[in-house]
């Protein structure tokens, strides 16, 4: 049970920095993970890690960053909202294809989950891509946001959202299934605390009357904390190496250019490198 274990947090079009350390690590064929959780955005840098396509992630985001489809704000109060979430499928199927077969491939030897909230009562789901058409699906449902996409994906008539608002550090969820090693590519500084945005507050109010999406508004940046409180103190038989940019990125979740996003991705590729650099000079595990 004790295996190698990389989680990518999400962060909007903050994960070019996970993209950059990704590549990194491809370029070195550093690969020695036997299990990978994926939050939201973070679910894309994955997969295109484990289908091993080079800057793929990143040209992906700079694609949605010039993509009127992609980002319209007269869709605001649209059903699809102003981000079409929908679309990625098309890009990862079509503008920049995603290697289906290399990325189920790798998992012959490994797992991957990706973290959705259940609509319906507010908890985490951790969703576990076995086919092609699961792994574009599950993808979309871990990162639809509500106010900014659609709000809601269907997975076997269940409602899912954004699995940042239930778990948006799974590192405590990897302890429980028996991981005791863990790399977390953060899209924030280790300093970084959570307060309630205005999205949530806004949310808690909205979705009074709903119990289970009033308790996602009301508590998300209290789980987040929570969960930096774990990977800070963590049990003595846990390992936790952080990956995080030096200070906060250029691009924000929702606000980017396609310039923010090369420099968050060339500052993810350094920290990469250092990070390889320091297992190469036996600092880390």
């Amino acid at each position: 049970m004790n295996k190698f274990c990389l989680i990518c947090e999400g962060g909007g079009f903050k994960i070019a920095f996970s993209a950059g350390v990704l590549d990194a690590f491809l370029t070195t064929g550093y690969r020695p993970f036997k299990r990978y959780i994926g939050v939201s955005g973070g679910t894309i840098a994955l997969s295109y890690f484990l289908s091993r396509q080079y800057r793929f992630t990143v040209n992906a985001m700079s694609f949605l960053a010039e993509n009127d489809h992609f980002l319209n704000y007269k869709r605001t109060f649209d059903e699809k909202g102003y981000m079409d979430v929908d679309f990625i499928k098309n890009v990862a199927t079509e503008v920049i294809p995603f290697d289906f077969d290399t990325a189920l491939e790798n998992l012959k030897e490994s797992e991957i989950r990706f973290v959705a909230t259940n609509r319906n009562n507010g908890n985490p789901t951790y969703l576990e891509p076995q086919t092609k058409t699961e792994w574009l699906d599950y993808a979309v449902a871990s990162s639809t946001l509500p106010f900014v996409t659609k709000g809601i994906h269907r997975i076997k008539g269940k409602p899912y959202c954004d699995g940042g608002w239930s778990d948006p550090l799974p590192v405590k969820w990897a302890y429980k299934q028996g991981i005791r090693k863990i790399l977390l590519i953060r899209t924030y500084p280790a300093t970084y605390k959570d307060i309630q945005s205005w999205s949530d507050y806004f949310g808690s109010i909205y979705y009074r009357n709903n119990k289970g999406l009033k308790k996602i508004f009301d508590n998300s940046h209290h789980v987040y904390n929570e969960g930096l409180e774990f990977i800070a103190n963590p049990p003595e038989d846990l390992e936790i190496i952080q990956i995080n940019p030096e200070e906060i990125l250029n691009s924000g979740t929702y606000s980017y250019t396609k310039s923010t996003i090369l420099a968050d991705y060339r500052h993810g590729v350094e920290r990469g490198m250092f990070y390889l650099n320091q297992i190469e000079k036996g600092k880390l595990f």
